[in-house]
């Protein structure tokens, strides 16, 4: 079925505005959703100047967004949802809550599939809007996971420091221990992190690895760990938004283990030719064995992000054709 494309990107002072209000409505809507599952009643909500959310009839003309009980929000059916793109990507993030958690990964890679050169470069494969995009997901996620390979190559700060909103636990696996405690992540008092590593490699007594809290988990094979395990233990800190921001290897081996549920990917006009890989899976012999999960498109200045619903069937062979062009130019 074709998919609508959704620009979202910010152009002018005026769009940056427009953008600003729709991120704020954004974090209002996920302060709300734990609440409004514990009430279990249909309401409709339209947004004051201030991006706060009040409750409204369903009827009425301001109203924008809606809680469904079981399903999360929706953007009301009279709004535009190609004028509010913003709050429509992350309504789904937005929906989670301790009974009905998210896992979402997310990925920003070349035209041919990779997310960094062979030396490791990759600031910035992606343009700006999915930098800020990272950003937001940070603020919305109570915890970001990324593996040692990205901590080592970028020595990310996993702050939300280009918006409005809460640093997430700042969660590293590094299972080998190859990383030393110089990393900001480690180092600074920016936000709580977690050091996860092989629980073999947990030295008897051993706390903290900087300022960062020691978590062994199960060894398995080739010098892995358990990354179900990984997961339970956020579930269990009460970490109900879980967004897994990199790099390639961590993403895919939390797609391997089915422990996803979405998954975005930015996807820039750039050809690198070889280099660090995006997402790797054992292959499959048949392409009717892959996975061809439901998706949506939207514009990021010159980067193109699926968001890929990873919890429901893809096939939509038998769906009613859309009466929309199966070629449209877009840009």
């Amino acid at each position: 079925m074709w998919q609508p494309i959704t620009d979202i990107t910010e152009r002018s002072t005026d769009s940056d505005a427009c953008a600003d209000a729709a991120w704020g409505i954004v974090a209002a809507a996920a302060q709300l959703s734990e609440e409004l599952a514990r009430g279990r009643r249909a309401l409709s909500f339209a947004a004051s100047r201030d991006a706060t959310l009040r409750e409204v009839a369903p009827s009425d003309p301001d109203a924008l967004l809606c809680w469904v009980p079981d399903a999360g929000w929706q953007l009301a059916p009279s709004s535009d949802a190609a004028r509010h793109a913003v709050i429509d990507l992350y309504l789904p993030i937005c929906s989670a809550t301790a009974a009905r958690p998210i896992t979402v990964g997310h990925l920003g890679q070349s035209l041919d599939g990779f997310i960094a050169t062979h030396a490791g470069e990759s600031r910035w494969v992606t343009g700006q809007e999915n930098v800020l995009h990272s950003h937001r997901l940070r603020a919305l996620c109570d915890a970001v996971v990324v593996g040692a390979g990205t901590v080592a190559a970028d020595d990310p700060r996993l702050t939300t420091r280009l918006v409005p909103g809460p640093n997430p636990l700042r969660v590293i696996l590094d299972p080998g221990r190859r990383l030393s405690t110089s990393h900001r992540v480690f180092s600074d008092a920016e936000a709580d992190s977690i050091y996860v590593c092989a629980q073999s490699l947990v030295r008897p007594g051993e706390r903290t690895f900087g300022r960062a809290v020691v978590v062994g988990v199960a060894d398995v094979a080739a010098g892995g760990i358990d990354i179900t395990e990984v997961g339970r233990l956020l579930r269990a800190r009460g970490c109900a938004r879980v967004f897994v921001e990199g790099g390639g290897v961590t993403v895919s081996t939390f797609l391997e283990a089915n422990l996803l549920d979405r998954l975005h990917v930015a996807i820039a006009p750039l050809l690198i030719g070889n280099g660090r890989p995006a997402i790797r899976l054992p292959p499959r012999a048949a392409l009717g064995d892959c996975h061809r999960p439901r998706y949506r498109v939207f514009r990021m200045g010159a980067d193109v992000l699926f968001d890929c619903d990873l919890t429901s069937p893809g096939d939509e062979a038998d769906a009613v054709p859309d009466a929309q062009p199966r070629v449209a130019r877009i840009i």
